[in-house]
């Protein structure tokens, strides 16, 4: 009786070298130049990400906050000009006619805060509007105290324009025009997807611009709704704040369509490098502008993110004072991506057609036997 045989022992070198060869084949197919640039790109929006909102929260230092000063003549000037020569400038001084004046500078946002010196005793004022940035209204008030401290005299702060009782530290607007940017440019994208990254005709670019329209007016609603009726943290506003929710969300859309029809994938990256890496961290909604370093400070109300942000606050907070240059922002980038990307299409459809027409055309010469 013999032993059934058993399984092989071994594998031949052709085996091997043909299963090794297929995972070579396997790997070459599947780690291409373009997964690998796909990759590398997304690596670097991940560390400008982090970049940037370390770079613009680490170390947030007060520069130029304006202040509005209400003093007698006689006193004004030099109270204005010590509060201008501070070390590092953390305040621009401006002289008020009045008390009154003061007070309304800052609630027409001309100033964030208003210093009312007593010329009869010792204790001044200041006053400061949470509802427009609580850490500046902080910083302003720490900044007094030191003064007034270092002076012998004694400074009591009045908030004339806090935030609604559940909006919190006045982070709403914040996240409310946050929600609308995020959905604008994530339905663009997703339009683009839907049916390849970049389109082929302008007809379907206009088809994809006005389908952007009935959805910013649905999230402009939906919005306001959230922020209003739900939780009750910007009452009072919805139909204002449901139209700014719908400009916003055509401001995001219509540029992340522009930039997708134009660069593609690409496209994609730079909407992301704009709204999310840049905009978010410098659009005032965490530390206003006169918080942040220059280079965010400069560009945070160019975007729409800040843009917006600005314009929600101070349509809730402040009678819909100092919001022209965020309405002139939001229209141009929902106009001019508009105009972007039919042009983009245009201009991808002449190159089609160019690209058709020097294809060299197939042998005709050959024959059949």
């Amino acid at each position: 009786m013999t032993a059934p045989a058993g399984p092989p022992t071994g594998i031949s070198a052709a085996e091997r070298g043909a299963k090794s060869s297929g995972f070579a084949a396997e790997f070459k197919d599947a780690v291409t130049l373009r997964a690998f640039g796909l990759v590398l790109g997304v690596l670097l929006v991940q560390l400008a990400f982090v970049a940037s909102y370390v770079g613009a929260f680490h170390s947030p230092t007060p520069h130029r906050i304006r202040v509005a000063v209400a003093a007698p003549q006689q006193v004004s000037g030099k109270i204005v000009a010590q509060l201008d020569g501070l070390d590092g400038a953390p305040l621009r001084a401006l002289a008020a006619p009045d008390a009154a004046a003061a007070r309304q500078w800052v609630l027409t946002r001309k100033t964030d805060a208003a210093f009312v010196f007593d010329a009869t005793g010792t204790k001044d004022t200041l006053l400061v509007a949470s509802a427009g940035g609580p850490s500046v209204s902080q910083t302003a008030t720490q900044i007094a105290q030191k003064i007034e401290a270092a002076q012998k005299r004694q400074i009591s702060v009045t908030d004339i324009r806090p935030p609604n009782a559940k909006d919190g530290r006045g982070m709403t607007p914040f996240y409310l025009v946050l929600g609308w940017v995020i959905g604008g440019y994530l339905t663009a994208t997703i339009m683009g997807m839907a049916a390849g990254s970049r389109p082929a005709s302008r007809p379907r670019t206009l088809i994809r611009l006005a389908a952007l329209v009935p959805y910013a007016i649905v999230s402009g609603i939906a919005g306001a709704v959230i922020v209003g009726p739900v939780f009750d943290a910007l009452s009072g506003h919805f139909w204002v704040l449901s139209g700014i929710g719908a400009l916003i969300v055509l401001a995001a859309g219509t540029t992340a369509l522009a930039l997708q029809t134009l660069l593609g994938l690409l496209g994609t990256g730079v909407v992301i490098l704009l709204f999310v890496v840049l905009g978010n961290p410098s659009s005032g909604g965490v530390y206003p502008a006169p918080l942040l370093p220059s280079f965010w400070s400069t560009i945070g109300q160019a975007l729409p993110p800040g843009a917006g942000t600005t314009l929600v606050r101070n349509t809730v907070y402040f009678s819909g004072h100092a919001t022209a240059p965020a309405l002139w922002v939001l229209g141009s980038y929902a106009v001019g991506g508009a105009v972007l990307a039919w042009a983009a299409s245009w201009w991808r459809e002449r190159r089609q057609k160019v690209s058709e027409a020097t294809e060299p055309a197939p042998d005709a010469g050959a024959t059949t036997g």
